[in-house]
């Protein structure tokens, strides 16, 4: 449905239309007074110079075409009494959604000193990108924001994530046509095959196309309305077009969309709540054609502005040394006539709040857009119902995740009727050996269905889509807004998030520091299938360097466990799910692996995070000679069987083992929470002794994190090397030298006298090592003394 401006019906009246646009032009006066000033903000003088910023920094040109969807949402949702969010995807709309949440009070009620009149329009002028002050994009820091503006690319799966499990809350996404070129936002388009119309809420987004980029036009701006239509259609939307440069009648044909918008949303969700409609719903998009920089100035030194990308950022950029400049920046600023629009002591005016809601309904009070405050405890049963029988450490064994699968399972149960916790993953789910969820919860699919499909709910709370980003875009969306949930992703692949988790991280990271921010639950990965177990997809998917991404992060907000086996995987996951505010990664296999630790040495050990395993080493209370150290549990496993040839071999060598599940304990003290002062890491790994680390990732990672310790020159790590390839679980670590024949020869070259007295020994173990090359050749298994291997100390 096309609704041009020049053919739209007069939905408002009169004084409905005086009240839109004395708001919508406030909220422009607002975002100019932003970028520019840093003194005189009612214009009560002539403009001079010194009243100008010293750096002009900020972007105009998405501006007025926020301010207007601000201003036609405030209408929307008084009303109708909408409880709404917005999602403002946008780069760099700051000044618009400050500037809407300012004033409807929102912006005072959170920052006091930030008063609706003129002493705290000066304030709100002068902070905005400015030292001490606030972003140029929507940021945490913006009342009523769950989205960082600043990486493009994420708005719409953020929406869809909030209005997962939100019944009552319609959730508006401003989608920016050069947002709309990146492939994370191209995916997350199918979110609404996804959307359950009886328990989620609604989301409408709004593409903004106002033509531009920073320096090109954009492609779906340039595309004919009627391809642009057959796209949107094929996504599965039905599109209504508002389009013009007009005020008067862009205000009539954007307030007649937002109605017929709204109508059809409440008539899709009362088909499927009241009349039990099961065909997948059209959900209406909004495209909004407006020019960039609408508004402001049309030309500069002879340039067209307005209407074209020199409009994106700072349209007047010479204000305080050109006159001209000066001159073209006052006149645009009283174009929007401040004295109608404020009294005498900088208030707005009663015609400007007209249209706007009252307490949580405003778009900067939401409580949905500070999730904090609607967070619940998460029913955790207790661990011991899943935890696996060990009467003897490495003798049996169990697949980790599937293990953790049984506990989730009841996680899920247990939040049936709340619906607040979530399962998300592409396509990953049964593979990660977690299908036992689907015991209490289907996967959510809305699309057709088959005879041959198992498992797919119309009402289901497990998440799969081949789309790394959207599973993380969403579930960053239902943790902002208040829930919880897990992100299961093969190790290789979640790579493909490294930037999105990074806003995220940035993101609890400034939150820390504002205390109306109310902490939310912590975005959980278990990064499984991991790089030592692809037998059959080898090297394309084998890498660990997840891990290294993360603690280059802000280290208030990021975790690292690597538990060794099935119980220590779950006291890990009980802690992650009860945590707050962090970015947790878990590395687990999904394989079969050795059982070491009861599940009450499993706490213990997880709440230490590291420590030494005395029943595995042979120091008989005095002091090691060697300290053999492993993280991750296929290292883990090396070596303890390294442990087991030296103790055969060498009876008399005193060999430390110790077993590190928090990896961040490594550091010092001073530069993570987790760290260890230097007297606790000499005293675990000796300030002076040989150390053996085997370590589940890239083993220049440890060296970073122990560069400052004083035994560091007698560290040596084994991890992986990048070198892979489809083999056996054996050979994947000879290849990469981290294997426990070469860990033992290792162990021979650095413990002084060793070279001379174990020669015979160090044989042995190459000799094995070439025994495992012909081995597997012929065979196409694992030497059986390596694939019977059980601990037997």
């Amino acid at each position: 449905m096309s609704v041009d401006t020049r053919q739209a019906s007069a939905t408002l009246t009169d004084d409905e239309l005086r009240t839109l646009d004395a708001h919508w032009r406030a909220a422009n006066y607002l975002s100019v007074g932003q970028i520019y000033l840093m003194a005189n903000p009612l214009l009560t003088e002539p403009l001079r110079p010194e009243h100008v910023k010293p750096r002009l920094l900020g972007h105009w040109g998405t501006s007025p075409g926020l301010n207007l969807v601000y201003t036609h949402l405030n209408r929307v949702i008084r009303a109708r009494d909408l409880n709404s969010l917005c999602i403002w995807g946008p780069g760099h709309g700051g000044p618009a959604v400050v500037a809407g949440s300012w004033l409807e009070g929102s912006y005072t009620e959170t920052y006091p000193d930030i008063t609706r009149d003129a002493a705290g329009m000066a304030r709100l002028f002068k902070q905005f990108s400015f030292p001490g002050g606030v972003p140029s994009h929507v940021a945490p820091e913006t009342p009523g924001s769950i989205h960082e503006g600043g990486e493009l690319g994420y708005s719409l799966s953020h929406a869809y994530g909030a209005a997962l499990d939100n019944p009552d809350l319609v959730v508006t996404c401003v989608i920016g046509d050069g947002e709309a070129e990146t492939g994370p936002l191209a995916a997350s388009w199918h979110s609404n095959k996804f959307l359950d119309p009886v328990h989620d809420g609604a989301v409408l987004p709004i593409l903004h196309l106002n033509g531009y980029k920073i320096a090109n036009p954009t492609v779906l701006a340039r595309l004919p309305e009627s391809e642009l239509d057959e796209l949107l259609r094929g996504y599965g939307h039905d599109p209504l077009h508002v389009t013009g440069d007009d005020p008067a009648a862009v205000h009539q044909a954007m307030a007649q969309a937002m109605d017929t918008a709204l109508d059809r949303i409440a008539s899709i969700q009362r088909a499927a709540r009241e009349d039990g409609a099961t065909e997948r719903p059209r959900w209406p998009v909004i495209v909004l054609r407006t020019p960039k920089g609408w508004t402001g100035p049309a030309e500069v030194d002879g340039l067209p502005v307005e209407g074209t990308w020199r409009s994106h950022q700072v349209p007047l950029s010479a204000v305080r040394d050109n006159p001209d400049h000066l001159r073209q920046l006052e006149a645009w600023l009283r174009s929007y006539r401040p004295e109608e629009l404020f009294d005498e002591h900088g208030s707005p005016v009663p015609a400007v709040l007209a249209c706007v809601p009252e307490g949580d309904r405003r778009l900067g009070s939401t409580p949905h857009a500070n999730g904090g405050l609607l967070l619940r405890e998460l029913p955790l049963p207790p661990l011991e119902r899943y935890a696996v029988p060990v009467d003897k450490p490495g003798t049996g064994m169990h697949e980790p995740t599937r293990v953790l699968g049984d506990m989730l399972e009841d996680v899920m149960r247990a939040t049936t009727d709340r619906r607040d916790f979530r399962l998300v993953g592409p396509d990953e789910t049964a593979s990660n050996r977690l299908q036992a969820v689907y015991a209490a919860s289907g996967k959510a699919w809305q699309a057709g269905t088959l005879d041959v499909d198992e498992h797919l709910d119309r009402h289901g709370r497990v998440m799969e889509i081949l789309s790394e980003h959207t599973c993380q875009g969403w579930l960053e969306g239902y943790l902002l807004t208040g829930r919880h949930g897990l992100f299961s992703c093969y190790e290789a692949f979640v790579h493909i998030v490294d930037s999105m988790v990074n806003q995220h991280i940035k993101w609890l990271r400034v939150t820390r520091r504002l205390p109306w921010r109310a902490p939310i639950a912590s975005l959980n990965y278990l990064l499984t299938s991991h790089v030592w177990r692809q037998d059959h997809n080898g090297f394309s998917h084998q890498d660990p360097g997840f891990v290294d991404h993360i603690l280059n992060k802000s280290p208030e907000a990021v975790r690292v466990y690597l538990p060794p086996d099935a119980n220590t995987l779950l006291s890990v996951a009980d802690h992650a799910l009860r945590s707050r505010d962090y970015v947790n990664v878990i590395v687990a296999g999904k394989q079969p692996c050795f059982d070491w630790l009861t599940m009450d040495e499993a706490r213990v050990h997880c709440a230490r995070g590291a420590g030494i395993w005395d029943w595995a080493g042979t120091e008989n209370g005095g002091e090691p000679d060697v300290v053999l150290a492993c993280a991750g549990d296929v290292p883990t496993q090396e070596v303890l069987a390294a442990a087991g040839l030296l103790r055969r071999h060498l009876p008399q060598l005193a060999v430390r083992v110790v077993n590190v599940v928090d990896i961040a304990r490594l550091m010092p003290q001073g530069e993570h929470p987790h760290g260890m002062t230097d007297f606790e890491y000499d005293g675990l790994f000796t300030p002076d002794k040989p150390v053996i680390f085997a370590y589940h990732g890239y083993p220049w990672l440890i060296h970073r994190l122990a560069y400052r310790r004083t035994g560091h020159q007698h560290l040596h790590v084994r991890g992986y090397k990048e070198i892979g390839t489809t083999t056996t679980p054996f050979d994947m670590v000879v290849r990469n030298d981290m294997d426990r024949y070469r860990l033992v020869m290792d162990v021979i070259d650095r413990v002084p006298g060793l070279a001379v007295r174990a020669a015979a020994v160090r044989q042995r173990m190459e000799d094995a090592r070439l025994r495992h090359h012909d081995w597997i050749r012929a065979h196409g298994t694992d030497l059986p003394e390596v694939a019977d291997w059980v601990w037997d100390g």
